[in-house]
């Protein structure tokens, strides 16, 4: 059996897909079978950023009822599968998430990681996300609200029984507006 692992963040524009893309390619790398959700499913972005849109059948679709989860898994970038969300507004329209915990579920057990990358804060479709995950790995700014919205996003997994495997700094610039190492590992 596989490990899931969402990858999460407290507000938006941290980084989540580019690290989980990149996590999903090294782990493929290495030889291990990984499959990525776009579980983003009003703001998706992963497909853009691996050069993998207007794929014909998405997340919309299957949380729509349209197609089955399988129809919508496409190669990506050496190996990994991809399900991409989507990216029209008219998908996003005829999206169901309440679908989404089942066609998670369907997905855990068919790699050695399935990672999920989540919509930011705390909406049903992260919460979701979230919960039907074994394990989740928060990425974080080093800025005030940017932890803040990480340890609420961290409290919820906990309480949820989602293992949080770490967190990722990412977007370090050494500015004199970021936190510091040591204001960080305090938080």
């Amino acid at each position: 059996m596989g490990q899931s692992i969402v990858i999460a963040s407290g507000k938006g524009g941290t980084g989540k897909t580019t690290i989980c893309a990149n996590l999903g390619i090294a782990l493929a790398q290495r030889g291990k079978k990984v499959t990525i959700l776009d579980a983003d499913i009003d703001m998706a972005n992963l497909e853009l950023m691996l050069g993998m849109e207007g794929m014909p059948v998405t997340l919309h679709e299957v949380l729509s009822g349209e197609a089955d989860p399988e129809e919508a898994i496409y190669d990506g970038p050496e190996g990994v599968k991809i399900l991409p969300a989507g990216l029209s507004l008219s998908g996003v329209q005829k999206a169901d998430p309440r679908k989404l915990e089942n066609v998670l579920k369907a997905l855990i057990g068919t790699a050695d990681f399935l990672l999920i990358d989540g919509a930011p804060g705390l909406e049903v479709d992260a919460v979701t996300a979230i919960a039907a995950a074994q394990n989740m790995l928060l990425v974080v700014n080093p800025e005030i609200t940017s932890m803040s919205d990480a340890l609420k996003t961290k409290i919820v997994a906990e309480k949820l029984g989602t293992h949080v495997i770490g967190a990722v700094l990412n977007r370090v610039g050494f500015d004199m507006t970021e936190l510091s190492k040591e204001e960080v590992e305090t938080i």
